[in-house]
């Protein structure tokens, strides 16, 4: 599973694999540290995510998509 992270300062993406869940992020343009949600906050999504076998999309509000 993959997850997009969008940097809340510079927009700038990021395709991670699960493992970057729950953990704080740098963004390498701009600097910004920014936390990527836990799995079991985005439930749904990887329900989603795991019957169409696609990504996970979270934005800088912390609104998720799948």
């Amino acid at each position: 599973m993959q997850i997009i992270a969008k940097c809340p300062d510079c927009s700038n993406t990021w395709l991670l694999d699960a493992s970057a869940a729950d953990r704080r992020i740098t963004c390498q343009t701009c600097g910004r540290l920014f936390k990527v949600p836990k799995l079991d906050e985005i439930q749904k999504a990887v329900k989603l995510i795991k019957k169409s076998k696609g990504m996970i999309y979270v934005d800088e509000n912390g609104q998720t998509y799948a």
